[in-house]
């Protein structure tokens, strides 16, 4: 599976997330997965919570609009971000295209 598909919603996303990895960032993993840096810890749900918001702010989109719908545990996660299918794509494409 790709790292992002469109759906009739919007996008759906797979992230691979290293908590406690220093600053938040969201990179180019590999074809499969985004890579997400978070600093929080994944206790209680810290680092999932931090991952979401991370996300919207990087796609541009209201917190709300962004839901984990897969992986609440593991490392590998499948996010949904609710909005225009087409723009969610392409900022999703760009992310990989600035990676060196």
């Amino acid at each position: 599976m790709p790292a992002w598909a469109e759906t009739p919603a919007g996008l759906t996303i797979a992230v691979r997330v290293t908590p406690r990895g220093g600053r938040d960032a969201l990179t180019p993993g590999t074809a499969e997965h985004f890579a997400a840096r978070l600093a929080a810890a994944p206790v209680e749900g810290a680092a999932n919570a931090a991952l979401l918001a991370l996300v919207a702010r990087v796609f541009g989109v209201a917190k709300r609009e962004v839901t984990l719908i897969g992986g609440q545990t593991a490392r590998l996660k499948r996010i949904a971000i609710a909005g225009d299918a087409a723009l969610l794509a392409r900022i999703a494409a760009g992310l990989y295209a600035a990676a060196p």
